[in-house]
């Protein structure tokens, strides 16, 4: 099943939970946050406090003295809120902003170390934005929204004892309604969270497809595919149109819900309060510091309805994330398994078979020994399993039944760290980054000297182009290296290979984007570099694997032939038609260029 089909949401106290521990990760600059938050909210009660004294003693009473302390007082608080405000923004600015960089990289770290077969179900879209976009959403978590929605309960906390102080019984009954508002609320936010997850799916995605569609951009203009491309991203991006909409008209039912209430307590201030002057219970100043005191009540629970909204975001961003981080890596496997500091390099698979997919096998009952330092060469028709054999070995896939040995141990039982420090690997695919072609090769062994990369280039022959670059070393290859050709990726990718120095090296059609003269030179390369290590060599070309000391022919995910090539040749199997056909076919090329290689060799 493709990893990134639906999934039910993790239960709510999960994600509480995971909240709790997110919020107690950076409680020091969050505690100072809500203090200021706190002391910005407290003095936002004094301008409306100070109405009362302004009508009634003031102005009513004429006690002009007191008015020169009431505007000090409100000045004061004023700049305080002010000056809180903007300390606020900072501490939880930061705080929001490392929380997001420690959770971008704890996930990252986290996906890496996941086992091939999650990569190889997953896009990398939805990797990139669990990492990236999921991870923003926390930003209200730790940041300026749930200290925001926690000062803006306690101010209304305050505001509401001194209501019940000024008329407890228009308070009872402005309360009830408030409380109607809340519950409603509370409602809307469960319905709302779904779509908010749902939401970082599809964008996931969206995302994914286009990262493929801009990644492939020769392959979508060599087809003429930019409508079909188009087609593609347009139904994604009306499914994300469709949830946003239906989040909007969420969020825009609680807004419109909450100008509901605000104007039923205004009806019942105009109504009830307007009867307690009448009648004398409440002074004009009481009535309108009630007002005031309402706002800031009221206030808090309508910004709410927006703070709630990025709170259930975040929240749904950690159902997400805690998805990946839930899984096994292999650095969790390896900790039941021994440390694999030496290795020989004696390779052996014993009755191994494997199925990618239950009930359709393909490799059946594999068994040989590679002894250490030998080269094993694999030959066989596409989908003969040449390419599964291998990824066995690399440990990228376990056997469905039988053992893979190292050394006599077998390969379940390793640290895969330990055993892949050991591997040096060239495949068919020459995936390179976007640096220099220094920095490519050095990846095998960062701290390699530059004499040293020097000394390899020059083994995989590619002195010769580098040279021919105006920056030389320093040339930038671009996104997957593609300001290089075919054969000169190749060659950096096997000078990569030459310093990882390994003691087991797969070599998975490593010459198959070369030409013939090129092949010839890297060949002298590659016996060098093979000798006193167990290789394992994938190859089009039959006449490059001449001096393998076995040869293995594998059809139908089976062993039918093995033996070297003098041997191979003389029973006049499998090999020797293989041989045979690509003899003839060599010729051809040689008359005719531009032949290219039977399929059955793929």
């Amino acid at each position: 099943m493709s990893s990134d089909a639906p999934k039910k949401p993790l239960s709510l106290p999960v994600v509480w939970r995971e909240a709790r521990d997110l919020v107690w990760a950076h409680r020091r600059r969050l505690s100072l946050g809500l203090g200021l938050l706190l002391l910005n909210r407290l003095s936002g009660l004094v301008l409306p406090a100070t109405s009362k004294f302004l009508i009634d003693d003031v102005i009513g009473k004429q006690r002009v003295e007191w008015l020169g302390w009431l505007a000090a007082a409100a000045g004061g608080a004023t700049l305080i809120q002010a000056a809180t405000s903007f300390a606020l923004s900072q501490v939880l600015g930061v705080a929001a902003q490392r929380a997001i960089t420690d959770l971008r990289r704890g996930v990252q770290a986290h996906v890496l170390r996941l086992p091939i077969t999650y990569f190889d179900s997953t896009k990398s879209g939805v990797l990139i934005s669990r990492i990236m976009t999921d991870a923003e959403g926390i930003r209200n978590l730790v940041g300026t929204g749930l200290v925001q929605l926690i000062g803006g309960l306690v101010t209304a906390s305050i505001a509401l004892g001194v209501l019940f102080y000024l008329n407890w019984r228009l308070t009872t009954v402005t309360l009830v309604v408030l409380l109607t508002f809340g519950a409603g609320m509370a409602v809307a936010f469960m319905r709302l969270r779904p779509l908010f997850r749902e939401r970082g799916k599809i964008n996931a995605d969206v995302t994914g497809r286009l990262g493929e569609s801009l990644g492939g951009i020769r392959i979508v203009k060599s087809y003429t595919a930019e409508k079909r491309e188009e087609i593609v991203f347009t139904h994604g991006a009306h499914r994300l149109f469709r949830n946003v909409a239906r989040s909007i008209t969420g969020v825009s039912a609680i807004t419109a819900f909450s100008t509901v209430i605000i104007g039923a307590i205004g009806v019942l201030m105009i109504v009830l309060g307007g009867r307690a002057i009448l009648a004398g219970s409440m002074t004009l100043g009481d009535f309108i510091m009630y007002l005031l005191f309402t706002g800031l009540v009221v206030a808090p629970l309508v910004q709410i309805a927006s703070i709630g909204t990025q709170v259930s975001e975040g929240f749904a961003g950690l159902d997400r994330i805690r998805e990946v981080r839930s899984m096994m890596t292999e650095g969790q496997e390896d900790r039941e398994k021994r440390p694999f500091e030496t290795l020989r390099g004696d390779v052996q698979l014993d009755r191994v078979s494997f199925e990618y997919t239950a009930g359709v096998p393909v490799l059946r009952d594999v068994s040989f020994t590679s002894p250490a330092g030998s080269t094993t060469a694999l030959v066989g028709s596409s989908g003969s399993g040449k390419s599964t054999l291998i990824s066995l070995v690399m440990a990228f896939n376990q056997p469905t039944s039988g053992e893979v040995r190292v050394d006599g141990v077998p390969l379940s039982l390793i640290r895969l760290h330990d055993y892949r420090a050991h591997l040096g690997v060239v495949l068919q695919e020459n995936f390179l980054f976007d640096g220099t072609i220094a920095e490519n090769i050095a990846y095998a062994r960062p701290g390699a000297s530059r004499d040293e990369i020097l000394a390899v280039s020059r083994i995989a022959h590619c002195e010769a182009f580098i040279q021919q670059f105006p920056e030389k070393y320093e040339t930038v290859v671009g996104e997957r290296g593609v300001k290089l050709s075919g054969g000169q990726r190749q060659r950096v990718a096997i000078a990569r290979a030459i310093l990882a120095n390994p003691r087991i090296l797969i070599l998975d059609e490593a010459t198959s984007s070369l030409d013939s003269e090129s092949e010839a030179l890297i060949q002298d390369g590659l016996r060098s570099l093979r000798r006193g290590r167990t290789t394992f060599v994938i190859a089009h070309r039959l006449s490059t694997i001449r001096s393998a000391d076995q040869i293995l022919v594998l059809e139908g995910g089976q062993i039918v032939e093995r033996g070297t090539h003098e041997e191979l040749l003389a029973a006049n199997g499998r090999y020797r038609h293989l041989y045979d056909k690509q003899y003839t076919l060599e010729q051809n090329r040689f008359i005719n260029p531009g032949e290219e290689f039977p399929a059955e060799l793929g």
